[in-house]
């Protein structure tokens, strides 16, 4: 029988490959709990109509579904959790906070082709604010508390990527507003019906060269010297300078629709790794306002995270009209990006974080009186709350297992001398200090304490 392989697009996770997926899915919980969030999550498989209603039956090609044998339901394993977190807040609406900020973290699934990035199974972060702050009334007011929203789950992606060690130089954060767009593009003559399509021609600008790109744009009446606009992306907006304007186009109109969302980047302080970017629409349908992705600076990668705003979406599930933004980032571009960087933390940092580092290495100096101690002093150990390890080899040469201890990282190496004494390793300064066997735990706690 040949042997056996992990399916196509999936990962087997060594325990360094467990701690370094271990070392996001941390941060992805800090930076969501420090911005306020609450954790949640929902099954990993669901009803297939939960996923059509939404996207149409054209989206059962992109999913793993199934049926039961002998059953009559069908099902899909979640690829995105925007559908599970609607159908979840659509049951309790009425007893739910407002604003309901909630994240999770879990493994997604999507039938598509494994490429470097983008994998069958993989882990994603989700953090949405359902609701609006301020219990706004006047028309003014519900835009000032969306814009404020969608800054505030933008500060949230930030916050981790800002702890990860990354800067502005970096990655960038490219944001657009569809609503701002659409009523710009009305202003430049295209119709309303046909925006659509232009959405879609501006979705898919990374994967055509720039002269197919103009040639589509001048579809839509712009002209290659306009076109230029668009593959250039960046907008600048300044709370500054709200007329600010491009040499080609106009983008008054635009740069004044958006500059509640730039006046609350600049409040949260995060306005430098901002780019108002005309390309960024994220589909055609799902969303109804903001949009956003993440991508490296000047890389090829395809986008870290994004998002947006999807008004509208709680309501199809039958859920109360409920304005809602949220994002989600994916764990396997994530951590290309920070090993590129050189931002993944070492081998031994990254399994104490995971818990996986052990504390205390137990060995003995091969007698047999010292060796039959050896057990117990790792039960005393791990008693008293330690990580303790010993060797399962059947070598009792003591440079052999102290490599052994070194190679796990052990913080401490206990040898046992006799049953009366020990001799205490720092594997990290190489100090050796000797102690009463009976005393041994109480000294290794207070090492590992400092």
């Amino acid at each position: 029988m040949p042997p056996f392989q992990a399916p196509k697009g999936t990962r087997d996770l060594y325990p360094l490959d467990a701690a370094r997926r271990r070392f996001i899915t941390e941060a992805w919980r800090a930076a969501s709990i420090r911005h306020g969030f609450d954790e949640i999550d929902g099954p990993t498989f669901e009803p297939l109509g939960l996923y059509t209603v939404k996207s149409g039956e054209g989206i059962v090609s992109e999913l793993f579904s199934f049926r039961r044998a002998g059953g009559e339901d069908d099902y899909a394993l979640r690829p995105e959790f925007t559908p599970t977190l609607a159908r979840m807040y659509a049951a309790k609406a009425g007893s739910l906070p407002r604003p309901t900020k909630w994240f999770m973290a879990g493994p997604f699934f999507r039938a598509e082709r494994p490429q470097r990035g983008r994998l069958r199974e993989f882990l994603q972060w989700n953090a949405d604010f359902l609701g609006l702050g301020g219990d706004p009334k006047t028309p003014e007011e519900v835009e000032a508390a969306k814009a404020a929203a969608d800054a505030e789950i933008i500060a949230t992606c930030v916050s981790l990527l800002a702890s990860l060690g990354l800067k502005p130089t970096d990655v960038r954060i490219r944001v657009n507003h569809r609503y701002a767009l659409s009523a710009w593009l009305t202003t430049q003559g295209v119709a309303p019906e046909r925006q659509p399509d232009l959405f879609k021609l501006l979705d898919q600008r990374g994967k055509m060269p720039e002269a197919q790109f103009a040639a589509g744009l001048g579809a839509f009446g712009f002209s290659p010297q306009q076109a230029e606009v668009f593959q250039k992306g960046v907008v600048r907006i300044t709370t500054d300078d709200p007329q600010a304007r491009d040499s080609v186009l106009d983008l008054t109109l635009f740069s004044h629709a958006v500059l509640p969302l730039a006046n609350q980047f600049a409040q949260m302080g995060i306005v430098d790794w901002i780019d108002f970017d005309l390309t960024i629409v994220r589909g055609l349908a799902y969303y109804t306002g903001m949009v956003f992705e993440v991508h490296e600076a000047g890389g090829a990668e395809r986008a870290i995270a994004g998002g947006g705003r999807y008004d509208g979406l709680v309501e199809l599930f039958g859920g109360p009209a409920t304005p809602a933004v949220g994002f989600g980032m994916g764990d396997v571009v994530l951590a290309l990006v920070l090993q590129d960087k050189g931002l993944m933390p070492p081998d031994a940092s990254l399994l104490e974080a995971a818990g996986q580092r052990p504390d205390v290495f137990v060995l003995s100096n091969g007698t047999p009186q010292a060796e039959v101690w050896v057990r117990p002093i790792v039960a005393q150990l791990r008693a008293a709350g330690l990580h303790a390890r010993h060797t399962y080899k059947a070598t009792r040469n003591i440079g052999k297992l102290l490599k052994e201890a070194g190679d796990a990282h052990a913080r401490v190496a206990v040898i046992i001398e006799s049953p009366q004494q020990a001799t205490l390793k720092d594997l990290g300064t190489g100090v050796q200090t000797p102690v009463p066997l009976a005393e041994a735990c109480r000294t290794v706690q207070g090492l590992i304490a400092r």
